[in-house]
């Protein structure tokens, strides 16, 4: 047994937030209450539990607290001592007590782990029962589902659509996913990536709020409504699973109120402020689900500490996650927008040049500093961490399927993050990184149907031939291209 640092420290603000009084506290006692809980690091580098239920750490260089998932190393958080901070710490890092109760759900993406046989049924129900309403009663407008969805799709099945777009922490799913299957019909031409992956962008909230804006706008209101109720009926389904949750009980919280309250909304129609509307009705506790819609560079750093996290199997290897992350962050920077400047262009006026000043003020020293070097010393060993031939290095490749999981879905939510912040496209054939997490994935078969599961139990358990059954019995090979 060893003293971890950060775990005590850690336990200790969920103990000292978690208790009623602290809400009772002024601000400058909250404030001294968590600086006496900081660590101190062997290299002098200050980390503070602090809002969010989530580490800070201390900018040697800038002096600002960043966002930053903590040391894996037993070594460094055995040494970590408690030390109050020589600098104030800002009242955003104080916590609330509402944001320690988040739940932030999972990260996996859709591949492997498939979307529960509940959840696709109910939601088949749903656009079985909204698919043949009227399309003038309900129609798609100028929205950006005009551009997925044929024009005779009414916007009952675009809501459905895009609330599951937008509830999906990482919108990376098996080519072939029921929950996809069933839009086949409705599309306008096919979804982007390949047989393997879809590689969807971000669901917008704007583009949802518009499907009931318009209705209301125009006098449908019954129409508005019934809109703004499916997409909370939707999110009640989804929220069944994890990597959909903590968006979908936002979502909910934003339109249900307009089933029982239908005037809500009424004062945002003119000025055209519905979305802001919908993001005040979120509670304090949901408020993070919501960061990409308002502080995308917020999202950015979150989606970057969950990537960290995701890479935690890395540190048992003799690795240092929080580099191996920014190694790959650089890989996908470098394989979107290229490696190095054009002979022609002046010093720092690549696109990659440009990203990476975009996304330096959202990061701390030590993973600046990893990304510089990653993408400018094709000599240095964090070049080892970025794919090759397609495939990841074999000290990364993730020891299970739900592991894996999580590495593709945090490495796309991360790549899609410093997309939105920095003006960049996404690439429709998806990041270098997540593409080779994929090949780690692809070999396994997918979850059984209910139906196939329990007559493969019965069969096995007749014939007696479980006896002989391995843990290998969910790998299958590659299906023919």
């Amino acid at each position: 047994m060893y003293w971890d640092g950060f775990t005590a420290m850690e336990r200790d603000v969920r103990a000292v937030v978690g208790d009623p009084r602290w809400a009772l506290l002024p601000p400058l006692a909250r404030a001294h209450t968590l600086a006496q809980r900081a660590l101190v690091t062997p290299d002098g580098v200050w980390w503070l539990f602090g809002a969010h239920a989530r580490w800070y750490r201390l900018d040697r260089v800038d002096g600002r607290w960043h966002l930053s998932a903590p040391p894996l190393h037993p070594a460094v958080r055995t040494a970590a001592r408690p030390h109050p901070p020589e600098v104030a710490i800002p009242p955003a890092l104080i916590p609330t007590g509402f944001d320690f109760a988040y739940d932030r759900g999972s990260t996996q993406a859709f591949v492997g782990p498939d979307v529960p046989h509940e959840i696709t049924e109910r939601l088949r129900a749903l656009l079985l029962a909204h698919r043949g309403l009227r399309r003038e009663d309900f129609p798609l407008g100028d929205s950006v589902y005009r551009e997925i969805f044929a024009r005779d799709v009414a916007a009952t099945v675009a809501a459905v659509w895009g609330t599951i777009m937008w509830c999906a922490y990482a919108p990376a799913f098996d080519g072939n996913e029921v929950m996809l299957s069933m839009f086949g019909e409705f599309l306008a031409r096919p979804l982007p990536g390949d047989d393997w992956v879809r590689w969807l962008p971000m669901g917008s909230l704007d583009a949802l709020v518009a499907l009931y804006a318009e209705r209301m706008r125009s006098g449908a209101g019954d129409a508005g409504l019934r809109l703004a109720g499916l997409m909370a009926e939707t999110a009640t389904v989804l929220r069944a699973d994890p990597r959909f949750r903590p968006r979908a009980d936002a979502l909910i919280a934003m339109s249900e109120p307009l089933l029982t309250s239908p005037w809500l909304d009424q004062h945002a129609m003119p000025g055209g402020a519905v979305r802001q509307a919908w993001l005040a009705r979120c509670p304090p506790h949901l408020v993070p689900a919501t960061l990409p819609e308002w502080a995308p560079g917020e999202h950015f750093r979150h989606t970057l500490y969950d990537l960290v996290e995701a890479l935690g199997y890395t540190a048992a290897r003799g690795m240092d996650p929080r580099a191996v992350a920014a190694a790959l962050l650089a890989a996908d920077v470098a394989g979107v927008c290229g490696v190095s400047e054009p002979a022609w262009a002046a010093p720092g006026s690549s696109q990659t040049a440009q990203v990476v000043t975009a996304l330096y003020p959202w990061m701390d020293d030590e993973l600046r500093q990893s990304l510089y070097l990653a993408l400018t010393d094709p000599a240095h060993p964090l070049r080892g961490c970025w794919p090759a031939g397609g495939e990841l290095p074999p000290g990364l490749v993730p020891p299970d399927r739900e592991t894996a999981a999580a590495l593709l879905g945090s490495a796309y939510a991360t790549g899609l993050a410093w997309c939105a912040l920095t003006g960049t496209p996404a690439p429709t054939v998806g990041f270098p990184v997540c593409a080779a997490v994929v090949q780690c994935l692809i070999h396994q078969r997918d979850d059984p149907r209910p139906q196939e599961a329990a007559e493969h139990r019965r069969d096995l358990e007749e014939s007696g031939s479980w006896l002989f059954e391995t843990s290998n019995s969910d790998i299958s090979s590659l299906p023919p291209l």
